[in-house]
C-alpha cells in the first residue's frame, strides 16, 4: 500500500494522538494535591537555582520546563545528565533544589547525577512516569505524571508521557509565579526583547497622533466640516471636544453610515448630535497591548487619548498599532 493509501488512517492516528494526550492533561488535574504543594513549599525557599535534569525526551522537556521556570521569577539552568560527569555537575551548589524528570524512574544516566544531589542535601522533585520506581525513593516529593497510554500507535514513542511531564512542569512554573506575587513589571524586566517585549514596554504614547496631527472638531461644528477635518488627518474619525478640550465623543466612518441609513439631514445636522458620545479610551500611559484587547473587544478602528483630566492628548488607530511591532 502506498504511503497516499495510508493517508485516511494517518489522520486517524493523529486525532487518537490528541484524544489521548488530552486525557493525560486532564488526568493530572487530580494530582495537584498535598505532594504538589510540598512541592511548591521546597522551591519557594530555595535561595540558589532550579536545577532541571531529564535524559531523551525528558531531557527536551526538561530543558523547556527550566526556561519556565527562569522565565517566570524562579532562577533555574537545565543539567544534561551526559555532561554531568564531565564537570558539569560543578553548577549545583547547595542553595540549590533539582527537578528529575523520566518517564521510567530507572534512567542509568540520571544514576549519574542523583548520589551527587544527594550528597548536597538539596531537595529533589520527582516529575516520574513511575512512581514505584528505584529513583522515586531517592526523590523527596515525586509528581505522579504517568499516563495510561502513549499517542503512538505502537504505544512506544514518547508522547502523551511527555505531554503530561511538560504540563507538570508548567503547572509548577505558574503556581511559584502565583505564590511569589510576580507581576507584570517583573515578567516585562525579563523579556524585553521581540514581540513579547514590545507588548509589555511599549506606551500609547510612543505611537499616538497628537497636536496638530489630531483630528477635532467641536460639538457646534457642522457635518461638512467634521468630514473634511477627518480626511485631512486620514484617521477615519474625529474627536468631538468641549471648549476646554476635554473629549465628548467621536465621530467615525461607521457614524457616518449609520447617519445615511437614519437619513438625517446632513446638510443642517451637528456633529455633537451623530457623534458616538462617552466613546472608549485610553492613557497615554497605557500598554499598547491594552489598546489593541479593548479596540478588538469593541471592533473599533480609532481609540482617543486623554489625560487624568479626560482632556484629548492624542488619537490612535489600529494601523499605528500594528506598525509598532507588536503582532510580529
Amino acid at each position: 500500500m502506498s504511503p497516499q493509501q495510508n493517508i485516511p488512517e494517518a489522520l486517524m492516528a493523529a486525532r487518537h494522538l490528541l484524544e489521548v494526550e488530552a486525557r493525560a492533561v486532564s488526568d493530572l488535574g487530580g494530582r495537584i494535591n498535598g505532594d504538589f504543594e510540598k512541592a511548591i513549599r521546597l522551591l519557594i525557599g530555595v535561595r540558589g537555582h532550579v536545577i532541571v535534569t531529564g535524559v531523551g525526551k525528558s531531557g527536551h522537556i526538561g530543558r523547556k520546563v527550566s526556561a519556565t521556570l527562569a522565565s517566570t521569577g524562579t532562577p533555574s539552568s537545565f543539567l544534561h545528565p551526559a555532561e554531568a560527569a564531565h564537570g558539569d555537575l560543578g553548577m549545583v551548589t547547595r542553595e540549590d533544589a533539582a527537578i528529575v524528570i523520566s518517564k521510567s524512574g530507572e534512567s542509568d544516566e540520571l544514576w549519574t547525577v542523583l548520589p551527587y544531589l544527594k550528597f548536597l542535601g538539596i531537595p529533589i522533585i520527582g516529575l516520574l512516569g513511575n512512581t514505584t520506581s528505584a529513583m522515586a525513593e531517592k526523590c523527596d516529593v515525586v509528581l505522579d505524571v504517568s499516563v495510561a497510554e502513549e499517542g503512538c500507535p505502537m504505544n512506544l514513542a514518547p508522547t502523551a508521557s511527555t505531554t503530561a511531564a511538560l504540563a507538570m512542569g508548567d503547572a509548577l512554573a505558574v503556581a511559584l509565579l502565583k505564590a511569589k506575587g510576580f507581576q507584570v513589571d517583573d515578567f516585562k524586566f525579563l523579556h524585553p526583547g521581540g514581540a513579547l517585549g514590545r507588548r509589555l514596554s511599549l506606551t500609547i504614547q510612543e505611537v499616538m497622533h497628537s497636536g496638530e496631527n489630531m483630528p477635532i472638531v467641536n460639538k457646534s461644528d457642522d457635518l461638512k466640516t467634521s468630514i473634511m477635518c477627518m480626511t485631512r488627518q486620514r484617521l477615519g474619525a474625529v474627536c468631538v471636544v468641549a471648549p476646554d478640550g476635554s473629549l465628548l465623543g467621536i465621530f467615525t466612518d461607521g457614524d457616518l453610515r449609520r447617519a445615511l441609513e437614519r437619513n438625517v439631514d446632513l446638510a443642517s445636522v451637528k456633529i455633537g448630535e451623530v457623534a458616538t458620545i462617552n466613546p472608549k479610551s485610553v492613557t497615554p500611559d497605557s500598554l499598547v497591548s491594552r489598546a489593541v484587547n479593548i479596540m478588538e473587544q469593541y471592533n473599533i478602528m480609532v481609540l482617543p487619548v486623554v489625560d487624568e483630566n479626560k482632556k484629548l492628548v492624542g488619537v490612535v488607530h489600529m494601523h499605528d498599532l500594528l506598525k509598532s511591532g507588536i503582532g510580529r
